[in-house]
């Protein structure tokens, strides 16, 4: 019995116009030894990582707004910041 698989890697031609700021950037990419594509893919996979670990933070935030106790403390925290600020 010959068990095979077939793997296919499905990949995307996407066309971009850069400004010459983008051009910069990838050449400073490209000069680190990364090909074209590999600067560009790896760019955008950071980018959407930063903007998921910046959407986690935003969530935290609000959590940490809505909660009184938080900030009570951190009103009477900042206070006490002040008055020794104050006195020194």
């Amino acid at each position: 019995m010959t068990v095979r698989d077939t793997l296919r890697v499905v990949t995307q031609a996407v066309s971009v116009r850069l400004d010459d700021h983008a051009l910069r950037a990838l050449g400073q990419l490209e000069a680190t030894g990364m090909s074209r594509s590999e600067a560009i893919r790896k760019a955008l996979v950071e980018a959407a990582s930063r903007l998921q670990d910046l959407n986690a933070l935003a969530s935290e935030v609000a959590v940490l707004e809505a909660d009184e106790d938080d900030r009570r403390e951190m009103l009477a925290v900042a206070d006490l910041m002040e008055s020794l600020r104050a006195s020194g």
